[in-house]
């Protein structure tokens, strides 16, 4: 058993940890790549407990109930979508990057209010493409407090770039141009990481929608750096809830 504390500098709600950041947290528990899903708002500033299970997968722990369990996966993209740095810098100007606009503004990954170097303030817009599928995209260069003990950006914070542009991607209607206001939870998230960039190496990150169920909306994404080369890629399930649920009311 180890204990995990989500520092409510990571919240993505204003009082639960942001879901890639958790999922990430986690899944370093499991060898190689990983799926976690998350069963519960992740709480702030609280000792949690993760825990192996006898079939081989991690249970993330609030007492006796399970905030999020995490399992080995194959994460396999049929397709990954690229862009370049310049395209992704001019994406970021349709963004939703003003707090007033934004459903989380205080998020540690997507949030304007966010002051450099404390959010990761990855503003995730569409590219423009006339493609049938909406491809966003970003532009992110990690901040040296996000380094791991080998000096390469921590692997919580891979999960953490991939996840809210996803969420966008999944609230973006290409016919309008324009981001649906429908309030969406992660539920689920796989990611398999590459390999890890250094500290202001600039990154670009990709987003797309795969599908829709119901409530349920579901996103790839990719993380690249500047010269192409792939390091992680991502599979997210989001799910559609009352504006009070995600914030933590409901």
């Amino acid at each position: 058993m180890a204990q995990i504390i989500i520092d409510k500098r990571y919240c993505g709600p204003p009082n639960s940890g942001n879901g890639g950041y958790v999922c990430g947290r986690l899944a370093r528990h499991v060898p190689g790549a990983a799926e976690v899903t998350l069963r519960a708002p992740p709480p702030l500033d609280t000792p949690l407990a993760a825990v192996a299970t006898d079939d081989g997968t991690w249970e993330l722990r609030d007492g006796g109930k399970a905030v999020a369990t995490g399992r080995a996966a194959s994460v396999e993209l049929v397709q990954v979508e690229t862009a370049t740095l310049p395209e992704a810098r001019a994406a970021e100007l349709l963004a939703l990057s003003r707090p007033h606009d934004h459903p989380l503004p205080h998020c540690f990954v997507c949030g304007p209010a966010r002051t450099k170097g404390d959010g990761l303030r990855i503003f995730a817009g569409p590219l423009g493409r006339h493609v049938k599928t909406p491809v966003l995209a970003a532009s992110w260069v990690p901040d040296p407090k996000l380094a791991a003990e080998d000096g390469l950006i921590a692997p919580e914070f891979l999960w953490s770039a991939l996840d809210c542009p996803t969420g966008f991607a999944c609230n973006y209607d290409q016919q309008s141009a324009s981001f649906e206001t429908t309030p969406l939870l992660l539920g689920r998230m796989a990611a398999r990481i590459e390999a890890r960039p250094r500290t202001g190496v600039p990154c670009i990150v990709t987003a797309w929608p795969t599908g829709r169920d119901g409530r349920k909306r579901t996103a790839e994404a990719a993380l690249h750096d500047e010269a192409g080369k792939l390091l992680a890629v991502a599979k997210t399930t989001w799910i559609a809830v009352e504006r009070e649920v995600q914030l933590g009311r409901g």
